[in-house]
């Protein structure tokens, strides 16, 4: 299925879906090979540990996170990027609250159809 967001996301305009656990989003851009999403944290929110077959490149605007791949902890602060190989166990706590932005390829369908598990608790 051919899959494509708009060509301008202007970030103003768009709502924050929230996902639960002091967590919310906003998707940045897309199409099947690509998708970009900022993603807001409140301080204590945790993106608990999961792994997906997608890769994941993620950037930390904002805030100061701990993260944890495949069993090694970094604490990543605003302008530090993180990768993150498929098929990885990974997980992340918000320490200061912040701003990601993850990117990963192939597109994450089931956050577009919300199908897929969520990583961040109880939607409020």
């Amino acid at each position: 299925m051919e899959r494509f967001s708009e060509k301008y996301i202007i970030t103003k305009d768009i709502e924050w879906e929230a996902l639960g656990g002091g967590v919310s989003r906003k998707f940045l851009g897309y199409d099947n090979q690509i998708m970009m999403v900022s993603v807001k944290f409140d301080k204590g929110a945790l993106g608990a540990p999961h792994q997906h077959f997608h890769t994941q490149a993620t950037y930390c605007v904002s805030g100061k996170f701990e993260f944890e791949i495949d069993g090694v902890k970094q604490i990543v602060e605003a302008g530090d990027g993180v990768y993150i190989e498929p098929n990885l166990l990974h997980s992340a706590v918000c320490l200061e609250e912040g701003q990601l932005i993850d990117t990963f390829s192939p597109v994450r369908e089931d956050f577009l159809t919300g199908d897929g598990p969520s990583y961040f608790g109880d939607k409020k």
